[in-house]
């Protein structure tokens, strides 16, 4: 509808030629000026509904935006996972090594299983780690105990409880603890030679293989420090296989404390449940780290394999 004119008000048409004619031109260019702004406007919009619709499919698929970028939930504590591996391209770590044919890595990749260890067993387990625990643990927030070697934290040191606590270790442990702890091992080991393709005879238990808890006190040594990123194969050059059963829950027992396989361009995670196995290559193909324990205590077990039979262990015996 035109804009009505008040009476004797004055209009382009008797302003003269001039001033009339920019006065039309004046709407015109508004006009025109309009279209750009106006197409700005909806494609500022349309990226913003793609952004959102990105956002809504990440989230979708169980990826997190973090401070560190894109982070993808490969098992979530809610989760009963029965069966779940990502088979990803070896690194070169394995040829600076003696190779060992139908064992060393040529299949490689990350699973996840809440299938082969019951919860049950996994309390059962971890009272043994706490019971073992009570006669040390470190000044820091890292702790270790390790049943093969006798290893144990105390204060800012390692004592070999076996030799240092003499038949108290009797009151501490029983010949059923020991046989549980076997029980776990072989289901491990066999689990993860059939998701590698690989014969479980030719896996060699090797060290270390060590209970850990972890809460969120400072660290006072550089064994406190288990945050920084590594490479197991690097670190122990032994490690073939590894593989971590959890004794505890995240978001439950403890905040913090998810494990965090570091790939090119995302991080990809597991969060403990009691039970839980996850278990990967050694190499440099599962680069990873812990995060820091916020509050509450973190328990598991680090299981880890060798194909060499020189660097092999045997189980815990309770002598």
């Amino acid at each position: 509808m035109a804009p009505q004119r008040r009476a004797g008000a004055r209009t382009p048409e008797s302003s003269g030629g001039g001033a009339g004619a920019e006065e039309r031109r004046r709407p015109s260019s508004v006009t025109k000026s309009s279209v750009p702004k106006d197409s700005r406007r909806k494609w500022l919009k349309v990226a913003f509904l793609l952004s959102s619709a990105m956002l809504a499919y990440l989230l979708s698929k169980s990826y997190l935006l973090t401070e560190d970028g894109v982070t993808e939930v490969l098992a979530r504590h809610s989760d009963v996972i029965s069966d779940k591996f990502i088979e990803i391209p070896c690194s070169e770590d394995y040829d600076s090594h003696k190779r060992f044919e139908g064992c060393t890595p040529r299949k490689c990749g990350r699973g996840v299983t809440d299938a082969i260890i019951s919860r049950e067993e996994a309390d059962r387990i971890r009272r043994i780690a706490e019971r073992g625990l009570s006669l040390g643990g470190s000044d820091g927030g890292a702790s270790i105990l390790d049943l093969h070697s006798g290893a144990l934290s105390l204060g800012k040191h390692f004592v070999n409880m076996y030799r240092y606590f003499g038949d108290k270790i009797h009151d501490i442990f029983t010949e059923e603890d020991f046989q549980l702890y076997r029980d776990v091992r072989q289901r491990i080991q066999q689990k993860i030679a059939l998701a590698f393709g690989i014969s479980s005879s030719s896996m060699h238990l090797t060290k270390p293989t060590f209970f850990s808890r972890i809460n969120n006190s400072e660290a006072q040594t550089t064994h406190d420090e288990y945050w920084h990123p590594h490479i197991d194969k690097v670190t122990y050059g032994s490690f073939d296989y590894t593989s971590l059963l959890y004794l505890s829950d995240y978001s439950e027992d403890f905040g913090g404390g998810r494990f965090v396989f570091m790939d090119e361009g995302a991080n990809r995670t597991v969060e403990p449940r009691a039970g839980r196995v996850s278990f990967f290559t050694s190499g440099s193909e599962n680069l990873h780290h812990v995060e820091k324990v916020y509050w509450g205590t973190r328990y598991a077990i680090t299981i880890s394999f060798t194909c060499n039979p020189d660097h092999g262990i045997g189980d815990p015996v309770l002598t």
